[in-house]
């Protein structure tokens, strides 16, 4: 499990670009608070590897499972509170539910800060919830 502003960071398969190159399927780990995005720490040597060569080939875009594969790449996600399978919106809310429950234990300690702290990840993450489902809401017929 990861953690960046305060908040668990989110497991998922994205792309990145490494200078010219598109890189696909990459498991990465990404904040939904302020969206930072790290190469997951268990595949980055394998990532860094496959980026320069695919560089040094001048490859537009690689697809990283077809280079690197193995057990822990499959279970990579196993220890992350959130997996991105698509469900946003299910995401965001269980962001909101452990930030709520974190604010109560923040208020029962009278501690000002992490309350405050909290209120601005609330808030982002429901900004970012609502953006979410009015997009959502435009896709359907």
């Amino acid at each position: 499990m990861s953690f960046c502003c305060g908040a668990s960071m989110i497991g998922a398969l994205g792309s990145l670009r490494h200078f010219k190159t598109q890189i696909h399927n990459v498991p990465i780990l990404y904040c939904p608070v302020c969206n930072r995005i790290d190469v997951h720490p268990e595949i980055e040597e394998e990532y860094d590897i496959l980026s320069e060569y695919a560089q040094a080939d001048l490859a537009p875009e690689v697809d990283f499972r077809d280079y690197v594969t193995g057990e822990h790449v499959d279970s990579i996600f196993e220890n992350c509170v959130s997996i991105d399978n698509g469900n946003i919106s299910y995401i965001l809310r269980s962001q909101i539910d452990n930030a709520l429950d974190l604010m109560s234990v923040a208020k029962q300690l009278e501690d000002e800060e992490w309350s405050n702290e909290l209120k601005r990840r609330l808030n982002k993450l429901s900004q970012r919830l609502s953006r979410w489902e009015a997009q959502s809401n435009k896709t359907l017929p």
